[in-house]
This record gives C-alpha cells, sequence and structure tokens, in this order.
C-alpha cells in the first residue's frame, strides 16, 4: 500500500531562550540559533545587555551565544575581546540618548555608574533586532535563484522581520490554477532573433536591443524564448528568466511607509529589475482578501488583466523583494507583461524595468494605480492595475505630481 505523506510547515511558537535551554540539555548543535561545535561547551559572546562601575572596575552584562539568557554574566571589560560587540553596544546607547534628548548635540558622560533601565532595555532590544535581521537576510539569501545579493538594514526603529512572509521565487498558484500550458515547442534559432524567434511567431517584435535594453512601449507583451527553444542561456531574449540582475536592500523608510527596496548599484535607463511574484489566485478570492487588506491599509493585490480579469497575485503572504517596493505616483520602474514557459494569456509574469537612470543607493518604486501605460490621459490603466479598492489610502511617496491616495 502507498501512503501520502503531507508535510505541515507552521511557525515555531517556542521562545528563543526555550529551544536554546532545549539544545543544552540534550546536547545537541543548531546553527540558526547559534549552538556550534565551537560553543557547544565555550562561551562566545553575543551581545552584550548592561553596563556598570564597583570599585572603579567596568563591568558589562553579556548574553553568550546560543546560551539561555538565564546564563547571562557580568564580566569586567578586560575579559572582554570582542571590539565589534563594544561598538554596537556603545553606538546603540548613544542613538537612544540622542533620541531621548530630540538629536540635540549628545555629550557622553564617561562618570556613569550603571545604566538606566530604560537605556538598557533598548540597548537588548537592539541587539536583538540585529541578530533576527541578519538571520532573515541570510535566509533570503539562501532561498532566492538570482546572484546578485539581498541586504537588510533598518536603522529607523526596533522593527524586525515580518513574521508572515514567506519568499519565493515565482509564482504559487492556488489549487487548481495552472501556471505553466505544457508548452512543447521553442524557436529553432541558433542566433536569435532570427526571422521565425519567439516574439515573431507570437506577432510581435523583439522586446530587447543589442544591449539588453528594453526598446518597446510599455503596454505591449515580452516573449522570451523558452525552455524548449535551440538557442542557449547566453541569448539576448532571455532577461526576466534569469532573475534580479542588482543587488538590492531591504531597508526601513523613515517616513512611516514600513520597509522599502533601494538599489545598491547603478541601474540604466530601460533595465530589468525584478519580477512580481505572489500566489496566483482567483479574481473572486482576490475580492475576499482585499477587504482584509482595505482594513489594514495594504495593498499587495494585482490583477492579471493583460487578456482579461479572472486571476490575480497576491504578494501579501508569499513573494520576493518585490514585496517591500513603495508606490510613487512618480516612479522610476514600469510593469510589463512577459510571456515565457506560459502562453496563457490570462497569466502573464509581471516585470518591473527602470523608466530612467537610478542611482546607487536610490529608492525603487512604481505606481500601484499603473497609469498612463499608452495613454497619459486615460483614467484607465493599461495591462496591469491593482485590485479595486473601497477605503481610500493616503500616499505618503512625496513626489511633487503625488496624487495624494494610492487609490
Amino acid at each position: 500500500t502507498d501512503f501520502l505523506i503531507v508535510a505541515w510547515y507552521v511557525p515555531c511558537l517556542a521562545s528563543l531562550e526555550t529551544l536554546e535551554e532545549l539544545c543544552r540539555k540534550e546536547n545537541l548543535r543548531c546553527k540558526s540559533i547559534g549552538i556550534t561545535n565551537r560553543n557547544l561547551k565555550s562561551y562566545e559572546v553575543e551581545y552584550l545587555c548592561d553596563y556598570k562601575v564597583e570599585e572603579g572596575t567596568e563591568y558589562y552584562l553579556v548574553k553568550w551565544k546560543g546560551w539561555p539568557e538565564s546564563s547571562n554574566t557580568w564580566e569586567p571589560l578586560k575579559n572582554l575581546k570582542c571590539p565589534l560587540v563594544l561598538q554596537n553596544f556603545l553606538s546603540d546607547k548613544n542613538e537612544y540618548l540622542s533620541r531621548v534628548r530630540e538629536g540635540k548635540a549628545l555629550k557622553v558622560r564617561n562618570h556613569v555608574k550603571a545604566l538606566k533601565p530604560a537605556v538598557a532595555d533598548y540597548i537588548v532590544k537592539k541587539a536583538k533586532q540585529r541578530i533576527a535581521l541578519q538571520r532573515w537576510k541570510e535566509e533570503l539569501n539562501r532561498k532566492k535563484n538570482h546572484k546578485a545579493m539581498i541586504l537588510v538594514e533598518n536603522t529607523v526603529d526596533l522593527e524586525g522581520p515580518p513574521l508572515d512572509f514567506y519568499y519565493i521565487n515565482e509564482y504559487k498558484p492556488a489549487p487548481g490554477i495552472n501556471v505553466i500550458n505544457g508548452i512543447t515547442t521553442g524557436c529553432e534559432c541558433t542566433d536569435c532573433p532570427a526571422e521565425k524567434c519567439c516574439p515573431k511567431e507570437a506577432g510581435f517584435i523583439l522586446a530587447y536591443n543589442k544591449q539588453k535594453k528594453l526598446k518597446i512601449q510599455p503596454g505591449l507583451p515580452i516573449y522570451e524564448c523558452n525552455s524548449f527553444c535551440r538557442c542557449g542561456p547566453d541569448c539576448p531574449n532571455r532577461i526576466v528568466q534569469k532573475g534580479t540582475p542588482y543587488s538590492l536592500c531591504i531597508f526601513r523608510t523613515n517616513n512611516g511607509r514600513g520597509w522599502g527596496v533601494k538599489t545598491l548599484q547603478k541601474i540604466k535607463t530601460n533595465s530589468f529589475v525584478m519580477e512580481y511574484v505572489g500566489e496566483v489566485i482567483t479574481s473572486e478570492e482576490a475580492e475576499r482578501r482585499g477587504q482584509l487588506y482595505d482594513s489594514q491599509g495594504n495593498t499587495y493585490l494585482f490583477d492579471l488583466d493583460y487578456d482579461s480579469d479572472e486571476f490575480t497575485v497576491d504578494a501579501a503572504r508569499y513573494g520576493n523583494v518585490s514585496h517591500f517596493v513603495n508606490h510613487s505616483c512618480d516612479p522610476n520602474l514600469q510593469v510589463f507583461n512577459v510571456f515565457i514557459d506560459n502562453l496563457d494569456l490570462r497569466l502573464p509574469r509581471i516585470a518591473l524595468f527602470s523608466t530612467r537612470t537610478i542611482k546607487a543607493g536610490e529608492e525603487l518604486t512604481f505606481d500601484y494605480q499603473m497609469k498612463g501605460s499608452i495613454d497619459l490621459t486615460s483614467d484607465s490603466a493599461d495591462g496591469l492595475s491593482p485590485s479595486g479598492k473601497r477605503i481610500r489610502t493616503v500616499c505618503k511617496c512625496g513626489a511633487v505630481c503625488c496624487r495624494g491616495y494610492l487609490n
């Protein structure tokens, strides 16, 4: 008899301290929570929790890596061989005091005998956040399928990684939805684009020039060579399928827009930047979810309305870096519909291309309304548009031409 085994993955409800105590008790190693062969029987400073001076000697309260907080100990400064950890401790302390004094010049006093509880509490929270964000960054880079790096940065508040977000590289179809239509043929080109290359077969022109930059107008589809084409991986008509070519940073914005994404490299005009992926659901399911997202002020639903309005992409729980890209009424990214291994016009892939040169360190944005895909005076969006929302969300993009609302 054959048995079907179904694996369920749920977030661990045990605290990090509980897991550390369990691993120590059972003599188990767990790299993800910091217990390794190196420190199973030894001690390594993870972060510093507090500070005091007794009889002229400076002491720091140490959290040991892979050990529960119940094992924290006070150690004299001379015993600490961790300059970076010390630097983080002092930096976090000064940052907290600067904020308390509303940005006024801070004069650090060297005769402080002990930290106030509020200062020590902030330092611990900041240290835990730093560790959590580092682990999240490592997780994102393990799961991504492209060569470019993903960084994470929060210098604004104590917000840590999102608790209910799962990184994916391609569409996650809901039951009953097929995002691969079983294509079995491709072009016979040995040097694309030839007369019978994929775009020509579909009735359109090649989307890219010799520099692999976009040359078509918004609203027109992109047909790339697929897995059955004779051309190799260096084919100039294989761009979106190779994934994000730029190192990007998910960062915390300082004006209440939550997380955002900035590029760490210069991006030239008309370059492919990233795909927008998520769950592919029916429009009926999108309407149901949309009511919940409206109440939360979130915008993650995008209708796949290139040819019809049967399906929607929901990037709320499942997505890639594009999940964190913010809206702007004056964006530097533009949406295009892409067809590769699925030629079903109801299910295009969503690609974001640069509309202008984007400097290293600049935030990436796109227009959630997608106005002006072809007709700048049109009130309807061509190609791709967000699902209709019932509660108006205030826009904080700061653009000169800001419309005031996201919807």
